[in-house]
């Protein structure tokens, strides 16, 4: 008789380490690789045995949750890429002018934002998600708008018709998303209310930008889409791969580093 043994205690670590990373939308083979220390092939092999034991799907250059993906509650988002974040932050705040009326999607790199938003006076800030609101709530030289509705957990955004008809009635100067997973096809989300409130919020400003860091480029966690129908821009960090971003429509903006000189670049 012949004895399958388990996989090593590393291996074991390892494999449960990527379950969560996929199942957060963070599946692409080579940012796995990287962040692991280990070679792609290694990569390969261990979603290949998860995809056995029913704990995830490989598609190609990566993979995805099970047939129901786990969405993560936004505290445990709110832990990963926190510097890629902070970049992305940094470069949406300064986009933002005097004088603007400013549309807050619900996530955790908008609530960075939202963060950098406290200290400023003269603007309006429309916020969608739980989080920018309790940032935004004591600030003194902000306007604070609460888009109205349903709070869906565990996101902690703002859906619901209540807020799909609110938006009828706004004109953001600036709107900035967040997403789970962009592509060419849109971006990418964990329920269909979600994905059409995203497209509204992207078409009700003059501007608008999603944040984005790198492992949510070519992500595609979720069954649902809100179509990039419209200009926009992605704001990114400057960990993404130019080969994932060109596919994307739309204009790109990679952020430094927080504690490296000069402007935010365009790839190419």
């Amino acid at each position: 008789m012949t004895v399958r043994r388990g996989p090593r205690a590393q291996t074991a670590e390892r494999r449960a380490l990527l379950v969560r990373e996929v199942r957060a939308g963070n599946g692409n083979i080579h940012e796995l690789a990287r962040r692991f220390g280990v070679s792609t092939s290694t990569v390969r092999r261990d979603l290949r045995e998860l995809e056995l034991s029913g704990e995830i799907t490989r598609t190609y250059g990566g993979a995805v949750g099970g047939p129901h993906p786990h969405e993560l509650p936004l505290r445990e988002k709110e832990h990963g890429h926190r510097r890629e974040k902070d970049a992305i932050a940094a470069v949406a705040a300064d986009l933002v002018e005097t004088g603007d009326v400013v549309l807050l999607d619900a996530g955790s790199t908008t609530a960075r934002l939202a963060r950098r938003l406290r200290d400023r006076t003269g603007i309006t800030v429309i916020a969608a998600g739980l989080n920018a609101i309790a940032l935004l709530a004591e600030a003194p030289g902000v306007e604070l708008i609460l888009l109205g509705g349903r709070v869906r957990h565990p996101g902690e955004g703002v859906v619901g018709p209540f807020a799909e008809e609110q938006l009828r009635w706004l004109g953001p100067d600036k709107v900035f998303l967040g997403a789970d997973g962009v592509t060419a096809r849109g971006l990418c989300c964990p329920s269909p209310e979600q994905a059409r409130i995203k497209h509204l919020m992207l078409h009700a400003g003059r501007a608008t930008y999603v944040l984005a860091d790198h492992s949510k480029i070519g992500a595609e966690p979720f069954a649902y889409w809100a179509p990039l129908d419209r200009p926009h821009t992605v704001i990114v960090d400057a960990a993404v791969r130019p080969a994932d971003l060109e596919p994307l429509p739309g204009d790109t903006l990679i952020a430094a580093e927080p504690d490296q000189p000069g402007a935010p670049r365009h790839p190419g």
